[in-house]
């Protein structure tokens, strides 16, 4: 994968990477510069029943957060769900070639639209391999115990990766 500078980041990667290693830490040592969607700030910001992942977002002062909505195009506005939606449109917008999206029908809206796209594994991942201090397994059973699903392939596939 390319070495990208920008990054545009939707809700389920942001409240992955944030059970995985209880913060956003590592996304500026991999990225000058992380774009987040309005509509991404507005799902973070609701923060479902536990309002998980709040503060830890609100701290992050560095993210690029896009204050205003953005102008959707009729085809994804109509086909993925908001913060997917945002994510490519705003990427298509400023030019950024990749986007962190874990959901599968985003990633392929995402590909279709000439994108590159990681999720939070890949960024865990790629952390890992530049030296962030991260247990991979640790950081699975972090993700699991916040309800977020990962299958034993993915599973498999990240601790052989990790050499853990």
């Amino acid at each position: 994968m390319p070495d990208p500078k920008e990054l545009v980041i939707n809700t389920t990667p942001i409240l992955a990477l944030i059970a995985a290693a209880g913060s956003l830490d590592m996304l500026p040592l991999l990225y000058r510069r992380v774009w987040v969607p309005w509509e991404v700030c507005r799902e973070i910001q609701a923060g479902g029943s536990e309002g998980f992942a709040i503060l830890e977002f609100e701290r992050d002062e560095w993210l690029h957060k896009q204050t205003h909505p953005v102008a959707l195009s009729p085809l994804l506005r109509n086909s993925l769900d908001l913060g997917e939606a945002a994510v490519i449109q705003l990427a298509l917008q400023h030019g950024i070639p990749l986007v962190a999206i874990d959901e599968t029908v985003g990633r392929r809206f995402a590909r279709l639209s000439g994108l590159t796209v990681t999720g939070a594994i890949g960024i865990l991942l790629r952390a890992k391999s530049l030296g962030y201090p991260l247990s991979m397994a640790e950081a699975i059973r972090r993700m699991r115990e916040r309800g977020i699903w990962l299958s034993s392939k993915v599973v498999e596939f990240v601790l052989r990766e990790a050499g853990e």
